[in-house]
């Protein structure tokens, strides 16, 4: 296949990635089902559009190596020690129980007991991106069965790496593969002895040495080249890519630049492991599916069960109250993407039939599009079935309602984190009382027992709120920067209170009109209070009084900070939490003799209709704040607009030509 008949297949598989992932981003569903539509749509299957394109299967096994690495990342021996109960009990007891029960399944309906092992690791997986970034989300990374369905994670992503080396082996013979594992696990031991010895002494320094040449080209170039080397240095002694990017990844964990790589790592590892899924995708016979629908939406009803079950049990076992571990069964039940990554060497080794490969990853496409709507009504069912739910909800609410009791007129913090802390000494130093609200159980046992008036609670549900009292509350402070709970709580707070004022912390001030429109009386951007606090401390010592210091900063607040608005962003500006479509900058305009905008008003050229405001026009290296809409521009004047980039372009582009 020649180029000219090769490129616009790539187009066309490119757009088409793009508009699926747009949708289901829209559906607030998994990506993932985007690229796996795609997939089936192009494969064989179906349209047949990559026949010949043998390279794209060959590049996709590079997300899955990024996959792994980004994996590797996330693990630290501390981390591991830390929750080695619910890791190595939970989470190991998890896994092989399914790879038992599935085995089990498998050679009762006649196919060989290593497809029923290879089977069972795809199914004993769940879905790492989709399950940690809805807990974020619902503020439950440190709730009791945040804290299991973590652990349980942790403990499958590890399981990974020895299944991807025992599915290769199937295909021998049993003498054959027992030879095949112990020396792959005498290489493995070796190879990871060897790195960890002098890997992690050596890649320390070697990336001192790298980012110290400050180049952000140069640093992105050497995380590559240390991921697919040591991919490399583990294919090369008979093991697999996959092994090494995790070893890759461990290694940089355990250094200070591992949150750098990590970012700068995503670019590549999403595009790539994007293309993976639509390889997996590939895989999907639709018609074969259809035929045999009844077996997959039996699978699909047998894996959310089990699993359910399975993870039910083992964590009341492990000493959980029945509510939290109904909702780690919930939480976990569904697949995840490295079921996939499994599944795509149980089709390449041909390890178990084509039939049996169709409907497991059919079961498994269904389920993980049907977990995030399992996790939504978890709470639902979780009440409706946990009969001790109701009688914990009812002592938390309790304890929370007897603590504000008998308060009048007092604060409530949500989040007692740093800032939560902070800002109820400050409150009780002033007599102000106060009710602090938190979701970490430790934080709460350790605060509560020093004599601080906090109780465990979450405050995005409505029933919180009102145990704590807002109707009698003199203020409400949100402590913790999540714009979307914040959202969540002035929505409620709205409907139950909304004579309360409310004050919310967040970053800057890309959120601050957001946060204002959904009810919050004053918005406190941390990095222009910090600003403000450095400007003040450097005029007084600069020689201008105290007293025009303090004008100049209760101005700049009245004015809800809008001489601080938005910033010049440089090459350096690279903010992981940044969401760079979203987040408005400043942007100087220079207008040349014959622009558009050159003798013209500002009420003529409608810049506001852009979705932009003027903060400043500079003439003669006189700077006017706050233009007025009869301000007639000249040739030579430099306009400074605030907005988001697209609207900037849009009226840098009214400006000069109209």
């Amino acid at each position: 296949m020649d180029t000219m008949e090769t490129l616009p297949i790539i187009l066309m598989l490119l757009g088409a990635s793009v508009l699926s992932v747009i949708l289901f981003r829209r559906l607030n569903l998994p990506p993932i089902l985007g690229y796996l539509l795609v997939g089936a749509l192009i494969g064989p299957h179906t349209l047949n559009l990559l026949e010949g394109l043998a390279g794209a299967h060959y590049l996709a096994e590079f997300g899955v190596v990024f996959l792994m690495f980004s994996i590797g990342l996330e693990f630290s021996l501390s981390k591991l020690i830390a929750m080695r109960r619910i890791v190595f009990g939970l989470g190991l007891l998890q896994v092989l129980l399914t790879l038992a029960v599935v085995t089990a399944v498998a050679v009762a309906l006649g196919l060989p007991w290593q497809a029923g092992v290879a089977i069972g690791g795809t199914l004993a997986m769940s879905s790492t991106a989709v399950l940690t970034k809805l807990l974020s989300e619902r503020l439950e990374l440190d709730a009791p069965h945040g804290r299991e369905v973590m652990g349980v994670l942790l403990f499958q992503d590890l399981a990974v790496i020895p299944l991807l080396i025992l599915i290769p082996s199937y295909s021998q013979s049993p003498e054959q593969m027992a030879m095949t594992m112990g020396i792959a696990l005498l290489k493995g031991g070796a190879l990871l002895a060897l790195v960890f010895l002098l890997g992690k002494h050596f890649l320390g320094r070697w990336f001192f040495i790298v980012a110290h040449g400050k180049s952000a080209e140069l640093f992105v170039l050497n995380v590559l080249f240390v991921t697919l080397g040591l991919a490399w240095l583990t294919e090369a002694v008979g093991l697999s890519l996959a092994l090494g990017a995790f070893v890759a990844g461990m290694l940089i964990s355990e250094t200070e630049f591992r949150h750098q790589v990590e970012e700068d790592i995503k670019p590549f590892r999403d595009v790539l492991l994007g293309l993976f899924f639509v390889t997996v995708g590939m895989m999907l016979d639709v018609a074969l599916v259809l035929s045999n629908l009844g077996a997959v939406l039996a699978l699909l009803a047998a894996l959310l069960l089990v699993k359910f079950a399975l993870v039910y049990s083992l964590s009341r076992a492990f000493g959980a109250m029945s509510g939290a571990a109904m909702r780690s069964g919930l939480w976990l039940c569904a697949g995840g993407e490295f079921g996939f990554v499994l599944l795509s060497d149980i089709g390449q080794y041909a390890v178990a039939p084509q039939l049996s490969v169709q409907v497991v990853l059919a079961a498994l496409v269904i389920s993980l599009f049907l977990a995030p709507f399992i996790v939504h009504y978890s709470d639902r069912l979780v009440l409706r079935f946990a009969a001790s739910e109701w009688l914990m909800r009812s002592l938390q609410l309790t304890t929370l309602a007897a603590c504000a009791m008998a308060t009048e007129k007092h604060a409530v913090i949500c989040g007692f984190g740093r800032s939560g802390q902070y800002l109820a000494r400050f409150m009780a130093h002033e007599g102000v009382s106060y009710l602090a609200l938190d979701l970490d159980p430790d934080r709460v046992r350790e605060a509560a027992a020093a004599g601080e008036n906090v109780v465990y609670g979450n405050v995005t549900r409505r029933e919180t709120l009102v145990a704590a009292g807002i109707s009698r509350a003199s203020v409400l402070v949100i402590s913790f920067i999540d714009t979307r709970a914040a959202e969540q709580v002035l929505r409620h707070i709205r409907e139950l209170a909304p004579g309360l004022p409310v004050v919310v912390r967040t970053t800057d001030d890309k959120d601050f009109e957001r946060l204002q429109r959904a009810g919050a009386a004053e918005a406190v951007p941390e990095t222009l209070e910090a600003a403000m606090m450095l400007a003040s401390h450097a005029l007084i010592h600069a020689g201008v009084p105290i007293n025009r210091v303090l004008r100049r900063i209760r101005q700049t607040r009245e004015a809800r900070y809008r001489s601080l608005r938005g910033f010049f962003h440089g090459e350096s500006d690279h903010d992981e939490n940044a969401r760079d479509g979203e987040e408005a900058r400043l942007h100087s305009v220079s207008l040349a003799a014959g622009a558009y905008a050159v003798g013209r008003t500002l009420s003529e050229l409608a810049i506001e209709g852009c979705g932009v405001e003027v903060t400043a026009v500079r003439r003669r290296n006189i700077r006017a704040l706050e233009p007025s809409p009869e301000t007639r521009f000249a040739a030579g004047d430099v306009v400074v607009l605030l907005g988001v980039p697209g609207a900037l372009a849009t009226a840098e582009a009214r400006l000069l030509g109209g």
